[in-house]
């Protein structure tokens, strides 16, 4: 059931959430300061492009830093990706065939929003590796 939902959502909503998470990574990364940035931004954009299946979990060893990252992320790329998922999560919800698909989008927005100091992980392994 994952991998039929996987690729409804895909053709949906996923390929192109996927493109502005490369588009952020990739301007993010033209600075050696934004590089750490851009990778959050492309781990995000294949964790947006095949969601079910897998889920966000707290690092506990993730510390001062990422608390100062996720702020430097929030201003510099997190707000306009956050508000791509709240717009493409309403327009899924209009029809009853795309609300799994909306809730998905909103399921995205806290790790669009602050990534640093989170790992995915798949769903059947619901703790970090880290711990």
């Amino acid at each position: 059931m994952k991998t039929i939902l996987n690729i409804i959502w895909l053709v949906l909503s996923g390929f192109w959430l996927f493109l502005g998470y490369v588009l952020a990574g990739a301007l993010l990364c033209i600075t050696v300061i934004g590089i750490p940035f851009g990778i959050a931004a492309f781990r995000i954009g294949v964790y947006a492009l095949w969601p079910f299946g897998r889920t966000t979990v707290e690092r506990r060893d993730a510390g001062a830093p990422s608390c100062v990252g996720n702020v430097l992320w929030l201003v510099l790329a997190g707000w306009w990706l956050a508000l791509a998922h709240v717009v493409t999560g309403v327009l899924l919800c209009i029809t009853i065939i795309g609300i799994p698909f909306g809730f998905a989008n909103f399921k995205l927005i806290p790790v669009s929003l602050m990534p640093l100091g989170r790992e995915i992980v798949p769903t059947d392994q619901p703790f970090s590796s880290r711990w």
